[in-house]
């Protein structure tokens, strides 16, 4: 089970973001599309440094611009040291994903996080 999380303008589109190849689903040649899926085994960390009743579930509805000072705060504290195991339930893998969701966040902070899963 996993986390879908998106970036959208205004129009609902999704934003283009630098190529990235990020998550637990990957297009083979990396994506420009804002949009990053989460495996749901780095949940405690995201109820623990996002929001203690909705975790990552947060950032649904909310305007990039709002939540990129939590986002910051909860990479200093969980650090972004990935393990070589992507699913591993580990603070460093869920404070890599949210560092790519903050670098999002402050290339389109006009845009609206969607969270689904």
């Amino acid at each position: 089970m996993s986390y879908w999380v998106y970036l959208r303008d205004n129009n609902g589109d999704l934003v283009e973001v630098p190529r990235h190849k990020e998550g637990g689903t990957v297009a083979l040649t990396g994506t420009p599309e804002a949009e990053l899926n989460i495996t749901y085994n780095y949940s405690k960390y995201f109820y623990n440094t996002l929001d203690a009743d909705d975790g990552i579930r947060y950032l649904d509805g909310k305007q990039a611009s709002e939540v990129t000072n939590l986002l910051q705060k909860a990479v200093a504290r969980l650090g972004t040291d990935q393990t070589d195991d992507y699913w591993d339930e580990d603070p460093g893998n869920a404070g890599h994903a949210l560092s790519v969701l903050l670098d999002w966040a402050n290339q389109h902070p006009e845009a609206e996080f969607e969270v689904t899963g």
